[in-house]
C-alpha cells in the first residue's frame, strides 16, 4: 500500500464510536446495557459508518437505545418502530436498519406492526429486548409473562392467559432469519445480531434480558439457558423449524431459521415535479 493509500484507507471502526455521550438511565444491571454493547459491536465488526446506519424505536426502557449511540435514530411513538424502520428502508435501501424496542412495545401495542413486518420481509432487522414485564411504567404483565407469575399488584393472582411466543409468530408470518440471545454474553449477542444484519430480508433477534428491578427472579436466566434449539445449525425448512419450537423451553440460544424469500423493494417511483404533487391533490 501506498502512502497515499495509507492516508486515504476507511478507518478502523471501534464500538466505542457507535456510542453517544448520553449516558443511559437504566436501572444498574439491566440486560439492555448487554444489547447496547453487542449493537455498537456487531456495527463495528460489520465495518459501517455511523452514518450509513439508522435505530428507530418505539416506547419503553429499551427504546431509549438511539439516544445512546452516534447512528441515526427516530424515538417514534408506543409500538410503531417498525412501520417507522419500514420507511426508512424503503426509501433509503442503501442504509442499515435496525428497529429496537422491548416485548410491550412490540407484541402488544405493536403486535399487528409486528406480524406486517415479518410477513412483508423489508431487509432490516428488529431487536426486541424482552424481559416479560413492563418496567417502564412499574411492573405490569406484558404478553410474554409466564400466566402464573403473581409478583405484580395488578395481576396478584397471575396473568391467567397464555405467554406470546414471539418465534413461532414470526416463523408463521414469514420472517427469514429468528434466533434468540441472551445479555449474559454481548459478545455472542453481537456476532447473532452481525449474522441477522447480513441475511437478506426481515430479521428478528428476541433477546432474554433480564429486568432486576421487578423481575429480580430472571437473575437464575444464567442457569437455564443452553445453545443452538438442541441443533448445530439453524434450520433452513419452516416445517423443522416449527419442530424445533415445539420441543423448546423457552431458553434455547441461537440461531432458529434462516429462509431465502425474496426481499421486499419495490421499483423507486419517478420523482414529481411540486406542481404534479400539488395537482393530485386538486379539488376537482
Amino acid at each position: 500500500m501506498s502512502a497515499i493509500d495509507a492516508d486515504t484507507a476507511a478507518p478502523v471502526l471501534k464500538a466505542s464510536d457507535y456510542k453517544s455521550d448520553v449516558k443511559p438511565v437504566w436501572c444498574p444491571g439491566c440486560g439492555d446495557f448487554s444489547v447496547l454493547s453487542a449493537i455498537t459491536k456487531a456495527l463495528a465488526e460489520l465495518g459501517i459508518p455511523p452514518h450509513e446506519a439508522v435505530v428507530a424505536s418505539g416506547i419503553g426502557c429499551s427504546s431509549r437505545i438511539p439516544a445512546y449511540t452516534t447512528v441515526y435514530g427516530f424515538h417514534s411513538v408506543h409500538g410503531r418502530a417498525l412501520p417507522v424502520a419500514s420507511g426508512i428502508k424503503l426509501a433509503r435501501p442503501e442504509l442499515t436498519v435496525l428497529a429496537a424496542g422491548g416485548d410491550g412495545d412490540g407484541f402488544s401495542i405493536g403486535g399487528n406492526h409486528f406480524i406486517h413486518a415479518c410477513r412483508r420481509n423489508v431487509d432490516m432487522t428488529y431487536i426486541v429486548m424482552d424481559n416479560a414485564v413492563y418496567g417502564m411504567t412499574k411492573g405490569q404483565a406484558s404478553p410474554t409473562t409466564e400466566p402464573d407469575w403473581t409478583a405484580s399488584k395488578l395481576t396478584p393472582d397471575g396473568p391467567g392467559i397464555s405467554a406470546f411466543q414471539p418465534l413461532e409468530m414470526a416463523l408463521s408470518a414469514g420472517a427469514q432469519f429468528i434466533a434468540r440471545g441472551f445479555t449474559a454474553n454481548p459478545n455472542t449477542l453481537a456476532h447473532l445480531i452481525c449474522q441477522a444484519i447480513r441475511h437478506p430480508g426481515f430479521s428478528l433477534v428476541q433477546v432474554l434480558s433480564p429486568c432486576i428491578t421487578y423481575r429480580p427472579e430472571q437473575r437464575a436466566y444464567k442457569n437455564r439457558v443452553h445453545q443452538h434449539f438442541g441443533h448445530p445449525e439453524p434450520a433452513t425448512d419452516r416445517r423443522e423449524a416449527f419442530a424445533r419450537l415445539m420441543d423448546d423451553d423457552g431458553f434455547s440460544l441461537g440461531v432458529l431459521y434462516k429462509g431465502s424469500q425474496p426481499v421486499y423493494q419495490p421499483a423507486p417511483a419517478p420523482s414529481a415535479t411540486p406542481e404534479e404533487v400539488a395537482a393530485q391533490f386538486a379539488i376537482c
